[in-house]
């Protein structure tokens, strides 16, 4: 069984000097109410991606390539909600990749630092730009921001 234990932080300044890969992604979701079913275009190929719909840190996942044509189709005549489109930017800190996800579009404005790891309890070094943990908050997850973008929450 496929699992993905994963945690999620807003991000400060002070990132983009470490980042050594950068990939523009453009992701739309399929209807489902037990899981998320995620059709990915990033860079010249494409995934289909199935996650339990769990909140926190560990959930099931699973996760295959498919023809970047099927992958355009699928995002223009199925997903559900708005497209989610994003630079990943992949910045390496100790033994761990993180991905930093710079949103475009409906949800311009917003970033997000992920680090997937081994244990629910695997220690990571905390880099100075990392802001608050937002693992537990609906609102962050990319399935979310497809159907109640960035831009239409209300913010002080």
């Amino acid at each position: 069984m496929a699992i993905e234990i994963e945690r999620k932080f807003l991000v400060a300044d002070g990132w983009r000097d470490a980042v050594t890969r950068a990939v523009p992604m453009r992701q739309g979701y399929l209807g489902g109410s037990r899981c998320s079913v995620r059709i990915r275009i990033a860079g010249e190929g494409a995934q289909i991606n199935i996650k339990s719909r769990e909140l926190g840190r560990r959930r099931l996942e699973f996760e295959y390539q498919i023809p970047a044509g099927d992958a355009h189709e699928m995002l223009d005549r199925l997903a559900d909600g708005a497209l989610v489109e994003k630079t990943r930017h992949y910045v390496e800190i100790g033994d761990h990749i993180w991905e930093i996800d710079e949103f475009a579009g409906d949800n311009a404005g917003l970033v997000v630092a992920e680090i997937e790891l081994n244990s629910e309890d695997e220690r990571f070094d905390r880099p100075p730009w990392l802001g608050p943990e937002v693992t537990d908050d609906a609102r962050y997850y990319n399935l979310a921001l497809a159907r109640h973008p960035y831009r239409k929450w209300s913010r002080p």
